[in-house]
């Protein structure tokens, strides 16, 4: 029997999963799965911790989540082909979900396809390497239960752990000196503890533009964003500036490149995350940043210097759930047989031109319908389950354009299913309003009409 790897149990590692059980309940036998999580249930970044640094295992905390974080980006983006938001929740829900629901509805696909025989919780993977001669792979996980390590053998190993977990933290001088606190996107946890106090955001990644709007809904007193090349250009509310790049904080005071002062009391690094996979043996290791096209990943998904060695969800990423589906199903195939993958030169030569015009992107509008054509090339080869894609890029068009009209009351729309072709109630509270995230709440008011 062949034995397959999956490394993680998110977004990613459940869709690895979800592709798996659809192929046997179309009738085909698949191989033998170990899913490996090291948190005690499947949802990945989507659950939800207080703690910061170390787990009660001493593992580094995985989940960046935060209280009171809603979806950025529509759900009708994002929805499964196979499981829509209606079929979980059994009616239409706004556009924009709170945390929990997310992680619910991720959960109710799982569950429902019945793979959680197939994992091993509270499992941290802590080596994988590769023999030539055998042509497998020799996977070493710890129990953090019983704190034991055991090995076994694989055939294909897929990496699905994500790659916003590991912090890239810059220092800048007076850190070691600063009166305030200092901390990472990646350990922001509630934007209580801001309230009323003077808050700095080094960077202008989609973190820094949500813990900033986080931060002025729970009363913050004001927030000053710093930018490396250029400011995101938003209509922030009146106690909000951004400002050139950080040069060093003084006290209190920090200093920008334009000459300009700010005193605060805290700093918080929007500095994005780091592709790090230390259990990865070096001659299997993706080693990446933050791009929309990795080197060295055929098809975005097949190591290339080995293809019985995958990674998952490893682009910048505007298209997630649904994307992470096609890469599985895509890998799925191509363990299964059913899609042969080239010669190393045909590979490299399939990646160079997707690189290629990776260097033509300007725009965030270029980016989506880049992501969206690589979205449809990966399910055309498969059976997942066709759906309209330039549908789902139009649906980016009109929420960036939303956001650039209101920042702060963007997620007051509704957008369109492009599964079921049903619109989206308005979610009956706004946003800014809206201070109980819990599923309760955002499902008891997502069914009230306007009054």
């Amino acid at each position: 029997m062949t034995r397959v790897a999956i490394i993680g149990a998110g977004p990613s590692g459940t869709a690895q999963l979800r592709a798996f059980a659809s192929a046997q309940q179309a009738g085909a036998e698949i191989p033998e799965i170990v899913c490996y999580e090291k948190q005690s249930d499947w949802g990945g970044l989507w659950n939800y911790t207080w703690r910061t640094g170390l787990d009660s295992a001493g593992e580094p905390v995985h989940g960046s989540m935060y209280r009171y974080l809603w979806s950025n980006g529509p759900k009708e983006c994002l929805e499964f082909a196979d499981y829509t938001f209606e079929e979980h929740f059994g009616r239409p829900i706004a556009s924009f979900p709170p945390r929990a629901v997310l992680a619910d509805y991720i959960k109710g696909r799982v569950e429902k396809a019945g793979v959680r025989k197939f994992c091993k919780f509270d499992h941290a993977v802590q080596d994988v390497e590769y023999d030539e001669a055998s042509e497998q792979f020799t996977l070493t996980a710890r129990n953090l239960i019983q704190n034991t390590s055991t090995s076994e053998v694989f055939d294909y190993v897929i990496v699905a752990t994500g790659h916003f977990s590991t912090p890239n933290v810059p220092k800048f001088e007076g850190f070691d000196t600063f009166n305030g606190r200092i901390l990472h996107a990646h350990d922001f946890r509630d934007a209580l503890e801001f309230k009323d106090k003077d808050v700095l955001l080094v960077g202008t990644s989609y973190s820094a533009e949500d813990i900033g709007s986080q931060c002025y809904k729970y009363s913050v007193k004001s927030v000053t964003i710093s930018h490396r090349t250029a400011p995101m250009g938003f209509h922030w509310p009146e106690n909000f500036q951004e400002v050139p790049l950080l040069t060093h904080v003084s006290g209190n005071t920090a200093y920008f490149k334009d000459g300009t002062t700010k005193d605060v009391d805290a700093i918080i690094l929007c500095t994005g995350y780091l592709h790090h996979f230390p259990f990865v043996d070096e001659s299997l290791r993706l080693k990446a940043t933050n791009r929309m096209w990795n080197e060295d990943l055929y098809q975005g998904v097949v190591w290339e210097d080995n293809p019985k060695m995958f990674y998952l969800g490893m682009q910048d990423q505007f298209y997630t759930f649904n994307m992470f589906d096609a890469q599985a199903w895509f890998a799925r195939d191509v363990i299964m047989g059913r899609i042969a993958t080239p010669s190393f030169d045909d590979m490299k030569t399939h990646s160079e031109a997707w690189l290629k015009r990776e260097a033509t992107l300007e725009t965030d509008e270029d980016l989506i319908w880049f992501q969206g054509d690589y979205v449809k090339e990966l399910i055309e080869q498969t059976d997942y389950p066709s759906f309209d894609v330039e549908g789902v890029n139009q649906t980016f068009m009109q929420w960036e354009k939303h956001k650039h009209d209101d920042i702060m009351g963007f997620r007051n729309n509704g957008y369109k299913s492009l599964m079921t072709g049903t619109m989206a109630p308005k979610h009956h509270t706004p946003w800014l309003d809206a201070l109980d995230d819990s599923m309760e709440s955002y499902l008891q008011e997502s069914t009230d009409t306007d009054k």
